[in-house]
């Protein structure tokens, strides 16, 4: 989630996406057959920023006996449009990196098959009311950002809620990354459709006139244009993760930036057995191993979000830095389901004037 979610548009669904990039072999040698028949190998088909630990990955092999071979299909929305487009013909075995704002585009098309996968101590609190066919791997909240020594080098009060983006005193200083181009970009999305209803289109009407920034990502919004972001930005506000303050730190025992938790909206990425795959006992081996101790603990470091288990430790920067906000939007997947597309259309009526 912290990398690059760029989101291929949703208006666009129905044309060929991105092909399969890279792959890459966890365990070698010559695709054989297992005990029961089954090919050895275990196809996970995944977004471009699922990354773990080597020694993570080695462990699949040797506890399941199978051989994992990492897919990634593009983005969290082109990885969902891809599985729609061939799931008569599955590409893997199973998929991680359907969040909960697609998630009912992929129980809709039915490109997932019934799992029986155990949930571990916290994990069910993250399942969907709809399906028990995606099992919960990871959460985070999408949140926006504040560079505290910006603020306080310039003797300005930071804002604190969604409304207080539109106000002068914070003309030109804002980047958000686009709702049809990136996963963060959608999540802050409905987070002002949540808080506006049905008069979101003109709280982005306001935002717009105020010099809000939109680019196409969030590596663009956060790493180019943010001042905290390690390039030559020059805006003080971002859109970015409840997690982000702890990778920040100033060096003093404080953290540089800040994440407005009135701001913050709930993700949650999901894992499913594929309907169709080639080697579904492998796929459910996979399955109960992403929620793991093992991955779930490599969560925080190699990908930036939080794992779903409640007894995995975080890493101590986590603990002080990481908040987590008390309450979030929420946007029933319902909803999103009905309105995507047509919240899409008009959000990008209402940034192209």
């Amino acid at each position: 989630m912290r990398s690059v979610r760029a989101l291929a548009s949703v208006l666009t669904a129905g044309v060929a996406t991105t092909a399969l990039a890279s792959c890459s072999l966890v365990g070698g040698g010559e695709e054989e057959e297992n005990a029961n028949g089954s090919p050895g190998k275990v196809v996970l088909v995944t977004h471009e920023s699922f990354t773990l630990p080597e020694e993570v990955l080695d462990r699949f092999a040797e506890e399941s006996g199978f051989r994992l071979e990492v897919r990634s299909a593009g983005d969290a929305g082109s990885l969902t449009n891809r599985l729609v487009l061939t799931k008569e013909r599955p590409i893997g075995d199973v998929v991680f990196g359907i969040d909960n704002t697609f998630a009912s585009r992929a129980l809709d098309e039915g490109v997932l098959a019934d799992t029986d996968v155990e949930r571990p101590a916290g994990a069910a609190a993250y399942d969907l009311e709809a399906s028990d066919d995606l099992v919960p791997v990871d959460t985070g909240h999408v949140c926006v950002n504040v560079d505290d020594t910006w603020f306080e080098r310039e003797g300005v009060e930071p804002p604190r809620t969604l409304a207080d983006l539109t106000e002068p005193a914070y003309r030109d200083l804002t980047v958000v990354p686009g709702a049809t181009t990136s996963s963060p970009g959608l999540a802050f999305l409905l987070a002002t459709i949540a808080e506006e209803g049905e008069e979101w289109p003109a709280y982005w009407e306001r935002l717009l006139g105020n010099g809000v920034k939109l680019v196409d990502g969030w590596s663009d919004a956060y790493q180019v244009d943010f001042t905290q972001g390690g390039g030559q930005g020059d805006r003080p506000i971002v859109v970015s993760y409840d997690s982000s303050p702890a990778f920040t730190l100033d060096g003093d025992g404080g953290t540089t930036t800040s994440a407005l938790l009135d701001t913050c909206v709930r993700q949650v990425e999901y894992a499913g057995l594929l309907e169709g795959a080639a080697n579904p006992d492998g796929g459910t081996a996979l399955l109960e191993f992403l929620m793991g101790p093992e991955v779930q603990e490599a969560l925080p470091d190699s990908m930036y979000v939080f794992p779903v288990r409640d007894d995995v430790e975080l890493p101590a920067d986590w603990a002080r830095f990481a908040e987590q906000p008390e309450t979030a939007y929420d946007v029933d997947p319902a909803e999103i389901a009905e309105n995507r597309d047509d919240w899409l259309r008009e959000w990008s009526d209402v940034t192209s004037r």
